[in-house]
């Protein structure tokens, strides 16, 4: 083999090497914990269903907001928290009449988003575990299926997933409102 070849050769296995390497400390990483929540990629591809939850899709979840009880919208988007507050780095808006549980959907939740977390919902339902909650985010967003696990394991029974959520509602060009976190803590 001539030595110019062989020069060549040599940096492009040694990237190749590396790219592989790379790939399978990536492939690696846990995407859940131990619990069972998403933990990393949250905006990627989501499963056709959410234990303890009832998928719905727009048009379903125009028909529950017609019925009595009303449900209780429940947006989980993140926003970024700093030094003790929410920073709006870009607008939101939600469905009229959610309300922003920010940061709620991670899938590891430290105690204190926990009991924010945990003290919306008293509060939303009246500590009523039956009183009906539907759980958003965007579409591919793991965040609002986090919530709805979560939701499930504090006891709750009535609970939806509007899995495309956001973006499902303004692609059926329905009204949105601009959106502020509920104060935390």
């Amino acid at each position: 083999m001539p030595r110019a070849r062989r020069r060549l050769l040599c940096p492009a296995l040694a990237l190749v090497s590396l790219a592989l390497v790379s790939g399978a400390a990536q492939a690696e990483t846990a995407l859940f914990s131990p619990e069972g929540y998403r933990v990393g990629l949250y905006r990627s591809p989501t499963p056709a269903q959410a234990e303890g939850a009832t998928l719905i899709d727009t048009p379903a979840l125009q028909a529950l907001l017609s019925q009595t009880p009303r449900p209780v919208l429940i947006d989980v988007y993140r926003r970024q928290w700093l030094q003790g507050r929410f920073i709006e780095d870009q607008p939101h808006e939600n469905l009229p009449g959610s309300h922003w549980l920010a940061n709620t959907g991670d899938g590891d939740l430290a105690p204190d988003w926990q009991a924010y977390f945990i003290r919306y919902l008293d509060k939303l339902t009246a500590g009523n575990r039956r009183q009906p909650l539907v759980f958003y985010c965007r579409s591919d967003c793991w965040l609002s299926w986090n919530a709805v696990k979560r939701a499930a394991a504090l006891g709750y029974k009535t609970l939806y997933w509007y899995r495309d959520g956001l973006d499902a509602w303004q692609a059926a060009n329905l009204p949105v409102t601009p959106a502020q976190p509920e104060p935390f803590p």
